[in-house]
Parts: C-alpha cells; structure tokens; sequence
C-alpha cells in the first residue's frame, strides 16, 4: 500500500517528468515532430568547449571535395578514415560505429574524387578524365597535408578501408613523417589473385548449398576475372558480387546486411546523398576498375611507420587467406595483425566494439607524446 511518505519520495521524479513533457510541447506544437535524423544530430552534438564539429567543402586536386570532421577534445590524435569501394563512401554509416572513436581520436572523412558528397559538388564530366590512381593519391596527399595544417598536427594515424588501404600504403610509405601509424582494415594485396579466389570460394559455396541459380550464374561468366578483357569482368562484376555477398563475404552470417538500411537514420546524409553515392560509386567502379585489377602490392612490405591490420577471418573481397602469407613478410618499427573472428570484409560494422578496443589498445599508444 502506498504510503505519504512513498508518495512525496515519488514527487519529484514525478514532476521532473511532466517537466520534460511540458518542455517538448511547444516544438510539437510549432510543427512536425523531429525526425529520426534530427534526434542522432542532437544527440551527438559536442557540448564540450574543446570538441569539433566540422563539415565541408575543401578545394582538393582542383576541385571541391567533402571533408568531415569530429571529435571531442582537439588535442586528441587525428584520424583520417579512407573510404572503400572506389566511390563507396563510409559517411553514411560512420554515426553507427564511429561516436566512441571521438572520445579518443579526431576523426576524419573524406568523400573521394568521383564519389558521394564530391561527386555531387562538381561536374561528373568534367571530374571522369582526371580520375586516375595517381591522381587519388595526389589527392589523399593533399588532403593529409590540409588536416595536418588545419588542426596542427604533425603526424596523424591514416586508416585505410578496403580500396582505401592501397592508396594508404602508398602514402605511409611514401611520406611516412606525416603519420604515426597506419591501420589495414581489409588490406587489399595482390588484386588479380584475390578475385580468383574469390570466385572460386563463392562457386565452391554455392556447389555445396545446391544453389543451382548461383551455380549457372556464376559459371556463365567464367573465366572470372577475364585475364584478357577488364571490361567483360567490369560488366559481370554485379552478377559475381551479388553471389559473393550471399555467401557471406561483406558481412559474416549476415550477408544482407551491409549498411543498407542504417543510413536511413544517418545525420549526416539525406535521400539526395545516397543517390550522389550510388552514381558516383558507377563512375568510380568503370575509373578505376581496370588499373585496380593490375594492382599488386605484396612486394610493399616495408613500412617506417608502425602497422596493425584488421582483418576479418571470413573476408573474401580483400582475401584472409592472401593477408595470412603476406604478414609476416613485413617489416616495420612495429606490427601487429588482429584477426576478427566474427567477421567477413566489414570489421568496423560488423564488430564495432572489438575495433574500438583495438584503436585504443593498439593505435593509441602510437600517438602519445608526439
């Protein structure tokens, strides 16, 4: 039975909530209520007097290119994230992994030449011939020098995704002064071998599920990847992409999954986004695809940086099995290769907590009293 005592102990608690109520009224009633969106970007709004939030076009390489920036204490080490694909930008679901991050590093994106918000901001036309490999790391060196400045700091840890961990090891080895450390996730190696692999792994899955509609599929387009035509590989590339993904290459025992419905909510991006992104991803994948399939990078084994690598163990876009004999043929001030167990080719999605207790573990230590 309630007593007095229970009721006025009560009280407070009671009225703090009506005062809550009584404070969202008027927004309700100026209009509709706030969208998913405008509750993430409140949310994660810094409060702090030393926090940044930055969002912008920055003249890069000739052009105007998107670069977002966060963290919650400036003196922090910078972070520069270098997106997949080519053209698949990680803004749309940086919010979704990213927030811890900020509590220990400045964390920056940038959306590449050709792809998401950059694609939108100039001319596909005009951008298409100027798209080539040594121009995106001219770029990526442009950048790394604008944050550098920017945020005065003389070195920051670059961390390369994918598509984006051939143009880092190019840099990092290139002006290693600039960075403390790299991180790999999904380190891209020898390209023509890994997208054997690739096909084979996902052909040899489909023979023992019984996938018929996988299995002609796959076998009508071989030889994958066509040695002698880039071009007849670029035009099967969906077709083998969409088996690859099924049989859990992107994310493990959840192959379905792959951002495709959290950037809904996403505070950084809008419908007009995302249809910037998949355009931009078309124009990067028929740029680049030809000098991707000649890439080799397993004879770049010498870094004067410290490296870690985050790998999934199921990962077959950017071959486990081509990472494992290639590791310990490295040479660096420090290395380290931690395998995700859990995982396919999308380990900060996929494992989000067990990336951030290695970037604090790990990386972190890399930066201090520099």
């Amino acid at each position: 039975m309630r007593t007095l005592n229970d009721t006025r102990k009560r009280a407070p608690l009671s009225l703090l909530g009506l005062g809550l109520a009584l404070a969202a009224l008027p927004a309700l009633a100026e209009g509709a209520p706030p969208t998913p969106q405008d509750v993430m970007r409140e949310a994660r709004r810094s409060v702090l007097t030393d926090g940044i939030e930055r969002a912008e076009a920055v003249r890069i390489g000739g052009i105007d290119q998107w670069i977002s920036v966060r963290g919650r204490h400036k003196d922090n080490p910078l972070l520069l994230f270098l997106h997949g694909g080519p053209g698949f930008t990680a803004l749309p679901t940086a919010y979704f992994y990213q927030g811890e991050w900020e509590e220990y590093f400045t964390v920056a994106h940038w959306d590449q030449r050709g792809a998401g918000k950059t694609y939108a901001l100039n001319p596909p036309d005009k951008v298409r011939p100027t798209m080539t490999v040594d121009r995106m790391v001219a770029d990526t060196e442009e950048v790394v020098a604008y944050l550098r400045k920017t945020y005065g700091k003389k070195r920051i840890v670059l961390v390369g995704h994918s598509w984006g961990t051939m143009l880092g090891v190019r840099l990092v080895q290139k002006h290693p002064d600039w960075f403390d450390a790299y991180v790999g996730i999904g380190q891209g190696l020898d390209v023509p071998r890994n997208e054997v692999l690739g096909y084979e792994a996902t052909l040899a899955a489909a023979k023992a599920d019984g996938n018929t509609k996988a299995i002609a599929d796959l076998e009508s387009i071989a030889p994958f990847p066509d040695p002698k035509d880039p071009a007849r590989t670029l035009a099967n590339l969906h077709k083998e992409r969409r088996w690859r993904s099924h049989y859990e290459t992107h994310g493990w025992r959840a192959p379905d999954w792959h951002g495709a419905e959290v950037w809904r909510y996403s505070p950084d991006v809008t419908d007009k986004d995302m249809q910037a992104r998949d355009e931009g991803l078309d124009l990067s994948l028929a740029a680049f695809w030809g000098p991707i399939t000649q890439m080799n990078l397993t004879k770049a084994n010498r870094f004067a940086v410290p490296v870690v690598f985050f790998h999934g163990r199921h990962d077959r876009t950017t071959s486990a099995q081509l990472l494992e004999a290639w590791y310990p043929t490295v040479q660096a001030p420090s290395k380290k290769l931690v395998w995700f167990e859990d995982s396919a080719h999308m380990v900060h999605e996929e494992e989000p907590g067990k990336v951030l207790v290695h970037l604090v573990q790990d990386v972190l230590p890399l930066t201090r009293g520099k």
